[in-house]
Formats: structure tokens, C-alpha cells, sequence
């Protein structure tokens, strides 16, 4: 690639994924050092990806509806006009493809003026070809996608510069992040709120502060897990990705089902415990972090605060009171 070059990198969801990706684009910005890099995300990830030191704008993706095609149109006038060199599609998704499409096209000469594209999209420059590439970790599968493009060298996400003021919170001594959550349309990869709430009282008798973490969606759990543990913090709806992080690098540990911020956590270096059913397979998608602790059952009600409490501490390296 030469000097002055645009890259194009395709990220548009989920919060566990956008996480993992930050290594594939750390990888990327060396790869291109002189290169100026664009993120094409959706809403919800604008603001993480512009706090990147390594991307220099961010595009939000209006992802059209496919009976849409006036913004079909202002899309691929975008992309077109974006004059992008090489794109990295790291979302490979069937959308994310059909992107490649938006490109295609030949100008007067006859020569094609689509860039270089490293993903899935059949007949793009730099295919990631492997034909078990969907039974790799997300980890994994991106590094490999980035050498069949070139690039050899694919490290561990790092977010040292996701950072946010947590002392409004007013958080005091040691405390465990709780994050109950999870998508809304599979209930079984929650650990019921009863058990946290178990969870969150036998941490207060030990002296540490459970802290829940959750959007106003898992408002009703979260209150529920408060009031079976007065003494409990409940920051729903208050904390932004940052805030998480932030949060993170503070806390004794943290346990939550296999969901977003738990990557997030997870990345950052809080000892993890991350909570799965059978809805989840821990071989794709598993948090990664230098202290992370993964416990499966298929039935998720099936596992007790007591078990939750004795994984926390080993990982977390506080006493269990057996008393």
C-alpha cells in the first residue's frame, strides 16, 4: 500500500466482538502506518471506536432495509466516494458483504474500482478462505483473517486509553461488579436474579460492595437483586463503556452472564467469572483476559451462588467465609 493511502475497517456490532476487534485494528494501524483509517460502525459503538487512538474517523452505517434503495444508493455513493484503498471487513456478515457489492462497478478504461477487500465477499483480493473459520474463537479467526491479508503479527485487544471519572459513583473499599443482563430474546443465558441476589448478600456479609451493572432494559432483574440485598449499589442506565472499563480496573472481580460487558471486563483485566448455558458455546465466543473463569450448566438455574462465590474468590484471591 502506499503513503497517504484510506482504509476502510467494517465493524458494525456486537459490544463483545467490537471489543475483541480492537487487536485486529491495532494490527491494522501498523500494517498501515502513513494510511488513514475509517471505521464503519453502527450508533450504539460510534463513541468507543472515536475514543481509539489508532482510527482517525468513524462512519456510523444507516444500514438501510433492503426495500430502502435511495439509501442503498447514498450509501454506495459514500463508499465509493470514501476512496478507500483496502477494506477489512472484520464483521463478515451477510450485510457486511453485500457491502463489497457497492463497490463493484468499472470505469471508462475498464478497470475495476473496487479496493483490495479482505473478508468473506465472493470474489474480493484477500479471502479468508479457511473452511473452518466458523469453528474458530473470534480471537482467532480475525488474526487469521489479517495474515491471509498480510499481516502477521494480531495482538490481544488493549484499552488503556478507555478511560472515565468514577468518583461520582462514590464507591468505598472493595467492591464486585454484577452484570445480570443479556439479550432480551434469550432468556436462558441468564442466571436467574434470585441467585444473584444470593450472590450479592453473601458478598456483603464478606464486606465487599456488589455493584450492578445494566442498562434500563434489565432495570426490573437489577431492582430485584437491590432488594434482596440492601446495601447493594444499583448504577443502572449510568454507565457507559468507559464507565465500565474504569469500573473494571478497580474491582475485587466481577461475575455476569455471557454477555457484552463481560468482554468488555474481561479485556480490561477484572478477575471474571462469566456464567454459561447451553444457549452459548464458550469455544467461539469466550471472554478472554488474563483472569477469566468460565462456569457452565445447561440449565443456568442449576448453579448456585455458593459455587458462583467460590469461583469469584479463587480468581479474585479473597477468603471464602465458610462460617
Amino acid at each position: 500500500m502506499t503513503d497517504g493511502a484510506r482504509i476502510l475497517v467494517i465493524k458494525l456490532s456486537a459490544l463483545g466482538d467490537v471489543v475483541q476487534s480492537f487487536g485486529p485494528i491495532w494490527a491494522i494501524r501498523r500494517h498501515h502506518a502513513d494510511a488513514a483509517i475509517t471505521v464503519l460502525t453502527t450508533s450504539p459503538y460510534a463513541d468507543l471506536f472515536r475514543a481509539c487512538p489508532d482510527i482517525d474517523e468513524v462512519w456510523v452505517d444507516p444500514r438501510p432495509k433492503w426495500c430502502q434503495p435511495g439509501s442503498w444508493l447514498d450509501l454506495r455513493r459514500r463508499l465509493r466516494g470514501g476512496g478507500f484503498s483496502r477494506v477489512y471487513d472484520l464483521q463478515t456478515s451477510d450485510r457486511s458483504s453485500s457491502y463489497f457489492r457497492l463497490f463493484a462497478g468499472f470505469c471508462p478504461l475498464g478497470r475495476r474500482v473496487a479496493p483490495e477487500w479482505s473478508g468473506i465477499a465472493r470474489g474480493c483480493s484477500h479471502p479468508h478462505a479457511d473452511p473452518c473459520r466458523n469453528d474458530l474463537h473470534t480471537i482467532e479467526r480475525q488474526a487469521e483473517q489479517l495474515r491471509a491479508a498480510g499481516i502477521v503479527e494480531t495482538p490481544f485487544p488493549g484499552l488503556s486509553w478507555l478511560r472515565a471519572d468514577v468518583s461520582g459513583f462514590g464507591l468505598k473499599g472493595d467492591f464486585v461488579l454484577l452484570a445480570p443482563g443479556g439479550a432480551a430474546h434469550r432468556p436462558a443465558k441468564r442466571w436467574p436474579p434470585a441467585r444473584y441476589g444470593e450472590l450479592a448478600a453473601r458478598l456483603l456479609t464478606g464486606g465487599v460492595t456488589p455493584v450492578l451493572l445494566g442498562s434500563v432494559a434489565e432495570a426490573a432483574a437489577m431492582a430485584a437483586i437491590a432488594a434482596a440485598a440492601p446495601g447493594t449499589v444499583n448504577l443502572v442506565g449510568r454507565t457507559g463503556f468507559a464507565e465500565i472499563a474504569e469500573l473494571g480496573r478497580r474491582a475485587k472481580g466481577a461475575v455476569g452472564n455471557d454477555t457484552g460487558p463481560m468482554h468488555l471486563l474481561a479485556v480490561i483485566g477484572a478477575p471474571c467469572v462469566v456464567l454459561y448455558s447451553k444457549d452459548s458455546d464458550p469455544a467461539l465466543c469466550a471472554q478472554r483476559g488474563a483472569r477469566v473463569a468460565l462456569l457452565r450448566r445447561d440449565d443456568l438455574s442449576h448453579l448456585t451462588a455458593d459455587e458462583v462465590f467460590a469461583k469469584l474468590a479463587e480468581i479474585g484471591g479473597f477468603a471464602v467465609d465458610d462460617g
